[in-house]
């Protein structure tokens, strides 16, 4: 593995790799925070947080932003479609960089992402993480309330991603984009679209669930059943906006994250 800082490749695998990137080495850090991207997204929806945490917080944590497998142009990996062969090389990449405490957060398939990574990690009897915050995604054993659009023709998948926002309209409109975002953003579909869940041994790590008051896609009751896959503490926080609250109560967002990782910090200064 590369050292902090450096943006380069996490070998996960032979010919596959996820790309952790941090986005600010931090010597001083008592926690790293792991950031997992939504469909279409990717380690630019974070890039901004360190910049933006409390203070007092961004002193004692570094901040990692995930990418996927083939998520990148300049990547030659495949497109992965399906989950187990992602959280395969997820996995293996945070366990070699898990000198420190960690902690997830994840958006939409993010959450899914996170959830099924410190599954794995458990299962293996590694180091997992101490904290999640899993945000506008339903508890992973909660079936889909809507048929597939993965396979269907590119209007289709761009009216889903219109109708959830999230996405800026200049992208969407461009063609050059498009032939990049497009066929990433059918791959992560895919990736949720086709997860079957399987029955897991209970985390051991507390739970924050954080939710858009007006996401039509995931309901605070959907938010509330990630209470069942933790023996440990859980939370649930409602926001302003739609399924990307983040974008539109950003600072709110930050304040009730900065709160999360205060305890999470103060357990770790205290166990």
């Amino acid at each position: 593995m590369t050292g902090a800082g450096s943006g380069l490749p996490v070998q996960a695998a032979p010919a596959v790799h996820v790309v952790l990137l941090c986005e600010q080495s931090n010597p001083d850090a008592d926690l790293r925070l792991f950031c997992f991207p939504f469909a279409g997204g990717g380690p630019w929806a974070f890039k901004s947080w360190t910049g933006k945490l409390a203070a007092d917080v961004a002193r004692k944590i570094e901040l990692w932003t995930v990418r996927l497998p083939g998520r990148d142009s300049g990547q030659v990996d495949p497109l992965y479609t399906r989950f187990p062969r992602i959280i395969e090389v997820l996995t293996e990449a945070i366990a070699s960089c898990s000198t420190l405490p960690f902690a997830f957060f994840g958006h939409s398939m993010g959450a899914l992402l996170s959830y099924e990574t410190a599954a794995k990690l458990n299962t293996q009897g590694a180091a997992g993480p101490v904290h999640m915050v899993v945000s506008g995604y339903r508890a992973p054993y909660l079936p889909g309330r809507h048929p597939p659009v993965h396979h269907l023709p590119d209007s289709d998948i761009l009216a889903k991603v219109r109708r959830l926002g999230g996405t800026p309209e200049e992208v969407l409109g461009s063609p050059e984009a498009m032939e990049l975002f497009l066929p990433a953003l059918r791959a992560d579909l895919a990736v949720c679209e086709t997860y079957v869940y399987r029955p897991q041994e209970p985390l051991a790590c507390s739970i924050a669930a954080f939710g858009g008051m007006d996401d039509a896609e995931v309901s605070r009751e959907d938010l509330a059943s990630w209470r069942s896959v933790t023996t440990e503490s859980f939370s649930l926080h409602m926001f302003p906006g739609g399924h990307f609250f983040l974008h539109r109560a950003e600072s709110v967002v930050l304040n009730e994250l900065a709160r999360n990782l205060r305890h999470v910090l103060r357990r770790i200064q205290y166990r």
